[in-house]
């Protein structure tokens, strides 16, 4: 049986967080989606990427595998909820000026299906509910990007910080 391996490789993320304190939050994570700054080591060792940014709404996308298998044999659901509160949390992020943050108070998904290497590409749609000055509210939605079958949906109360 063939060895299977994966290999991640990452940059400082403290430069990066550096660097976005220094813009708002819609110009951040444009420059990430560029590749003008380096993505979250945490979203390169899952497989995610972003894939579509605007003011209040943000997408990742990722191609599932069995190196993200659980003992039974499909994806694990963390993969998922990491997506969403990503895709939720991003989607906050775009909204807020110069030198705030966010943080995830509460993220809550539902599993509708399962996830497994033959689901093909998923994308992770979040968007806006409310923006408070201290609290804001997003939801997002794990979606097959060929046949646009939910897999999974969820939503998030962030803490603006800063």
């Amino acid at each position: 049986m063939p060895e299977r391996t994966r290999t991640v490789s990452w940059e400082d993320p403290a430069e990066s967080a550096r660097r976005g304190m220094e813009m708002g939050g819609l110009d951040y994570i444009r420059a990430i989606h560029r590749g003008e700054i380096p993505a979250p080591p945490m979203a390169i060792l899952l497989g995610f990427d972003l894939h579509e940014v605007e003011e209040g709404r943000v997408t990742f996308r990722a191609v599932p595998g069995e190196h993200l298998y659980n003992p039974m044999n499909s994806v694990h659901g963390g993969l998922a909820l990491t997506m969403l509160d990503s895709a939720a949390g991003a989607s906050v992020h775009t909204t807020l000026p110069q030198g705030k943050l966010y943080g995830s108070l509460e993220t809550k998904v539902n599993m509708v299906r399962a996830i497994d290497a033959d689901s093909g590409p998923l994308l992770a749609q979040g968007s806006v509910v409310h923006r408070g000055s201290k609290i804001a509210t997003a939801e997002a939605r794990l979606i097959g990007e060929q046949d646009d079958r939910l897999y999974a949906h969820g939503t998030s109360t962030c803490l603006i910080l800063g």
